[in-house]
Order: C-alpha cells, then structure tokens, then sequence
C-alpha cells in the first residue's frame, strides 16, 4: 500500500537549501527509519512533511494515499491523519492535555462543539494507553507539558498518537530522555501500532531503540541528501561505523 510518499523533495528555509532531492516511502504496516548525524536535515523533513511555515518545497511532492499535500496547511494534513511527535514539544499552558486530544478527536468527526465529550470511550481509552505507557492517570489534567520531565513529555506525545489513531506516525527522537525501561516500552508500542497497520517514520541519530524494535527500511540523511536506503543491517552499519565511515563510503556531494 502507498502510504505516505515522498518525492524528489527540494526544501529551502528562508535563504538555505536544506534537502536537496529526498525520495522514500513510508508503507502502512512498516517502521521506516530516518537516520543521521545532527543537523542533516532529519526534522526538516519531518517539518516539511506536516507543512510548516517557512519550509519552501521548491521541487517534489510529498502525497497521502496518492493525493499530494503540499497545497495544504499543516491542520488539514493532520485531518488526513498524519500526527508528529516533536523531539521537543513546547509547553502550552492554560490548556489540558486531555482537552486537546478530546479537541483533536471532536474535530475530526466534525463536532462543533470541541471540548465536549460525546463518547465515554474515549476516556477510558486515554487511561488505558496511560496505564501501558507507565503515566500517571494525573497527567490527562495537568497543563500540556508544563512541568513534564523528559520522558513525560516524549510518552505523552505517543499517548497523543495512540488516542487519536492517525494512519501516519512521524516520532522525532521518542527514545532521549528515557530511560532503558521507557525505551523498551516505547518499542513494544511501536511493535503494537505496526501490527495495527500504521505508517511509522521513526527518526533518530542512533539505533539504541532497534535493539527492541526492527525497522522495515533504514535510509540515513546527510547533509539534506540520502547517503544510503536499505534495511536494518544499514542502521547496524551506522552503529558499528559511525557516520563518519557512511559519509566516506556512500555520501556522494
């Protein structure tokens, strides 16, 4: 199945060019690992894919079961069922964390009334996933991240995609800031959210998480160009190598 598709993508922010010509696909039902050393354009692409401002496509499509996106502002695309994880996600205080997700859910049916809870499940479906992922049933009223830890904030963020059942899962670094327990866990979620047939973009600088979880394909950025696309034996290569041997023996300028 298409998925989520990325092509021949050229993204500059403001007056850099920051990926030049990216080409993968993210299939229902597989974890596709994006790869690289820091600042080689990983969130960028993740950025570009959810439409944030700033972010200039100036050649490429990115498209969701066929249907390009790039004509669409960031709320529509995630309408469409495309959720992002940030690495660091902000706080938003005044604001529930069970109030968004609740809003989210109401705006996807078309409710009018977003705060309202029209289905009970729903709840009892945030302390279900809360449970699993080791939060306390407390954190569904507390201020969005306002004095979450680390590992809060990034189990939170997979409660979001686990409540909200998007078709594409972007996770920007879910493993910094947790623990090897919370690493194990977060795996065996994304083991759970695969069988389930959802399109996973895991994002990462190194492949801690893959002791754990095996990805489908592993391409590795650099410099805003793929180095090298293939399975899980490339995320052993960086682990073993190291990103300098990658840029040596496949970059190519």
């Amino acid at each position: 199945m298409p998925g989520l598709e990325v092509e021949n993508l050229h993204v500059r922010i403001e007056n850099k060019k920051i990926l030049h010509g990216i080409t993968l696909n993210v299939e229902y039902g597989s974890i596709h690992a994006i790869m690289g050393p820091n600042g080689s354009g990983k969130s960028s692409l993740a950025y570009t894919i959810m439409g944030r401002e700033s972010y200039e496509v100036e050649e490429g499509d990115i498209r969701l079961d066929g249907e390009s996106l790039l004509d669409l502002p960031t709320e529509e695309r995630a309408l469409k069922g495309i959720y992002m994880a940030l690495q660091d996600p902000p706080q938003v205080p005044g604001v529930r964390l069970s109030t968004l997700m609740i809003a989210a859910i109401n705006k996807k049916l078309g409710n009018l009334d977003l705060t309202r809870v029209k289905d009970p499940s729903i709840v009892k479906k945030m302390y279900k996933y809360a449970e699993e992922l080791n939060l306390s049933r407390d954190i569904l009223q507390r201020e969005i991240n306002v004095g979450f830890s680390g590992g809060e904030k990034k189990r939170s963020e997979l409660l979001q995609a686990l409540v909200l059942e998007p078709k594409v899962i972007i996770l920007d670094e879910p493993d910094s800031g947790l623990d090897i327990d919370g690493v194990k866990k977060v795996a065996n979620i994304l083991k759970e959210l695969k069988a389930e047939g959802k399109a996973i973009m895991l994002i990462t600088h190194y492949a801690r998480m893959f002791k754990y979880v095996t990805p489908d394909i592993v391409t590795v950025i650099i410099d805003g160009k793929i180095a090298v696309q293939g399975g899980p034996e490339v995320a052993n290569l960086v682990e073993e190598k190291g990103y300098a041997y990658i840029r040596q023996r496949f970059f190519k300028r």
